[in-house]
C-alpha cells in the first residue's frame, strides 16, 4: 500500500497500523467484551471519521518488530506506546495522551514480601531479579534505577507463567498489563498485583515521520474529540 497523500487527508484514507503481539490489555484478550483497550481507541477514532479506515490490527508484531516498522514507513500509525529517547528518532507522538499506566510488582499470592519503595526493590532485586517482557520500555526505566532485572519473558502472561512456576521472585510490570494477563491465563489466585506504584507513565498514539502533515493533523484532531468528550477515560476505565 502507498502511502497516504496530503490530498486524502479530508477524504477517504487507509492507514496502515498492527497490534502489538504479547499485549492483551491492548490487543485481543481472547474475551470479545474485552477485546483490548488499544484496539477499542482505534474503533472508536474510526467511528467519528468514517472516512478514516485503519487497518492491520489483525496482525500481531512484537514491540520491537513494530518499532522498525514504523521508523521504516511500513506502518503509518500505532496505538499505543510510553515515550522513550531511543524511539524519538524512529517515530513521532502524537501530542494526545491516551491512558496512564503504573509500574508495579506482581508476585506470587503465598509471597508476604512488599517492596515498598526503590531503595527496598533494589535491595531485593540484588537477590531476586525482577523478570519482565522483552522490548518494553520498562528495562530502560529499571536500568536507571540500577534495579537488577532480567528481560527474558516473551510477554507478560508467560513472565506470570514462571512465577507461579518459582522461575522468578517478581514480575514488573504495567498495571493494566500485568491483571489482564493473569486474568487470561486464569492466575488470579496465584498472582498478587502489589500496591506500590514505582512510577506512572502515559501511553500516546505514534505515526510514522515519514506521514503527510495533514494526515498526522487528522488523526490528531480525532484523539482530541475523543478525549474531550471523555470516551478515551470511559475505556481506559474499563480495563482497571
Amino acid at each position: 500500500m502507498s502511502l497516504p497523500t496530503a490530498a486524502s487527508a479530508s477524504g477517504p484514507l487507509r492507514l496502515r497500523s498492527a497490534a502489538q503481539a504479547g499485549a492483551p490489555a491492548k490487543y485481543g484478550s481472547g474475551d470479545p467484551r474485552r477485546p483490548g483497550l488499544c484496539g477499542e481507541i482505534v474503533a472508536a477514532v474510526m467511528r467519528i471519521d468514517p472516512g478514516l479506515r485503519i487497518e492491520g490490527l489483525d496482525q500481531a508484531v512484537p514491540l520491537r518488530r513494530l518499532e522498525l516498522m514504523l521508523s521504516a514507513g511500513e506502518l503509518d500509525v500505532f496505538f499505543c506506546l510510553l515515550k522513550s529517547e531511543h524511539r524519538h528518532p524512529l517515530m513521532r507522538y502524537l501530542p494526545v495522551p491516551l491512558y496512564r499506566i503504573a509500574h508495579v510488582l506482581a508476585m506470587r499470592s503465598d509471597d508476604e514480601r512488599v517492596p515498598r519503595s526503590w531503595d527496598e526493590l533494589r535491595a531485593f532485586a540484588r537477590r531476586h531479579p525482577l523478570l519482565l517482557a522483552q522490548g518494553t520500555k520498562l528495562a530502560s526505566t529499571l536500568q536507571v534505577a540500577d534495579v537488577a532485572f532480567q528481560d527474558t519473558a516473551r510477554s507478560d502472561r508467560e513472565a506470570l507463567q514462571m512465577l507461579v512456576k518459582g522461575r522468578t521472585a517478581a514480575v514488573y510490570g504495567q498495571d493494566v498489563n500485568l491483571r489482564e494477563a493473569a486474568r487470561g491465563a486464569g492466575l488470579e489466585g496465584q498472582v498478587r498485583i502489589g500496591p506500590q506504584v514505582f512510577e506512572e507513565e502515559t501511553q500516546y498514539a505514534v505515526v510514522s515521520r515519514r506521514l503527510p502533515e495533514p494526515v498526522v493533523e487528522r488523526l490528531t484532531e480525532r484523539l482530541r474529540q475523543l478525549s474531550a468528550s471523555g470516551e478515551i477515560a470511559r475505556l481506559a476505565e474499563r480495563y482497571r
